[in-house]
């Protein structure tokens, strides 16, 4: 069962925000979305937000990344989705690797 927008953000209602016109748009799980769309979004705020943290990805991560996509199936892809985000948003990750600067 899907929960709303303001279980995940600090969405207030009637606080005029951006999260409250997302809502009123698309419906308080996003249910007017289709799920190419969703996805769409995963990706760009991802990618921005990888932008943003600090170091880079080990040469492994990479292959471990062709790895998911190329061998398991959609459903366990969507469930590694939400473990990613879990740890993310709530787990604990090691400090920034110091690696040699990329040539």
């Amino acid at each position: 069962m899907s929960k709303p927008l303001g279980h995940f953000t600090s969405y207030t209602l009637n606080d005029g925000s951006l999260l409250e016109s997302l809502q009123e748009e698309y419906g308080n799980t996003f249910e007017l979305m289709t799920k190419r769309e969703k996805l769409f979004l995963i990706f760009a705020v991802a990618s921005q937000l990888c932008d943003q943290a600090p170091g880079r990805c080990r040469d492994e991560i990479y292959v471990v990344g062709h790895q998911m996509n190329s061998s398991l199936p959609p459903a366990d892809r969507e469930g590694l989705l939400e473990t990613l985000v879990n740890q993310v948003r709530w787990g604990k990750s090691i400090l920034p690797l110091e690696l040699p600067p990329m040539e």
